[in-house]
């Protein structure tokens, strides 16, 4: 199962590294020397904008005939 959250990137020596939530530890049972996987998954705000943009000052939905009851 996967787990998503959020983490700021830190500099440990010449590297970048993430610290696991302690909760996230104690739930998935991870002991110090385990490998895990870690799937790396960058927001940008720009594309995000920009796919959105279109609905930008939309008004309110109106259904203009019933056609469900």
């Amino acid at each position: 199962m996967e787990t998503i959250f959020k983490v700021k990137i830190r500099k440990i020596g010449t590297s970048l590294g993430v610290l696991i939530p302690k909760q996230l530890i104690a739930s998935k049972s991870i002991k110090e020397g385990e490998e895990v996987e870690v799937s790396i998954l960058k927001k940008r705000k720009d594309l995000i904008a920009k796919a959105f943009g279109i609905a930008k000052g939309a008004g309110h939905f109106e259904r203009h005939s019933v056609d469900r009851v």
